[in-house]
């Protein structure tokens, strides 16, 4: 299983973040203080990290895991949105940052994405996701519905590849847009509503009551599990 370690003090960011990241298949450590989460680093897979802790720096922190020769991944947390800071966190060992109020969709997809740059391609995770009757083969760049073998196009099947491996979770379009285009998203997101709209054709769905691909307003799309 997956360890997230979560630092951070304020009880009503750390409370939800911890229910939503233990919703997510993680087991979530929360420490209150700088001093407990170097000290809990050693055995996280990925280290979320609030700068305005009350005993120590957050950045102290970043720079005392760093300096204990830990690679694991370090997404900060700031209400701190200058440049300089953000810089000088990135200086200290951070690997990503997301500024506060954030949305928890996004947080939660930054996460998985640093655990992806860290554990990415090893596994058979990687090789087949499957979720409903959809199943992706990754190595062999094919997708099938049930028996049948979906004709999918380059950006189609990445577009599929990224929904399906977070399955039950919204993907915020940012996400998409970096995973699928590797573009940073400059405002229009046109060319991924095309996209989805032709992969839900391809799958049969229908936009307006979705087996398989939801939109979920404001944020994203989340590919069904059928649990629902």
């Amino acid at each position: 299983m997956t360890n997230v370690l979560l630092a951070e003090d304020d009880t009503a960011i750390a409370e939800p973040l911890a229910r939503a990241l233990t919703r997510e298949g993680y087991n979530v450590v929360v420490q209150g203080t700088g001093q407990g989460a170097i000290d809990s680093a050693e055995a996280a897979d990925v280290v979320v990290l609030d700068l305005g802790l009350p005993d120590m720096d957050g950045l102290d922190v970043a720079r005392a895991i760093r300096g204990a020769g830990l690679t694991t991944p370090i997404l900060v947390l700031t209400a701190r949105a200058d440049e300089v800071d953000l810089v000088v966190g990135l200086d200290a060992g951070a690997d990503d940052y997301v500024t506060k109020p954030f949305r928890l969709a996004e947080l939660l997809a930054r996460v998985r994405a640093l655990l992806r740059r860290t554990h990415g391609g090893e596994g058979p995770d990687e090789e087949e996701l499957v979720a409903q009757d959809v199943v992706v083969d990754v190595a062999a760049h094919r997708a099938f519905q049930g028996d049948r073998e979906l004709h999918l196009t380059t950006k189609e099947f990445d577009l599929l590849r990224v929904l399906v491996q977070n399955a039950g979770s919204v993907v915020v379009r940012d996400t998409l847009m970096r995973e699928v285009w590797g573009a940073e998203p400059a405002g229009s997101t046109k060319t991924l509503d095309m996209h989805v709209s032709w992969l839900r054709r391809k799958l049969g769905d229908d936009a307006n009551s979705p087996r398989y691909v939801a939109t979920v307003r404001g944020l994203g799309f989340r590919f069904e599990t059928g649990g629902h």
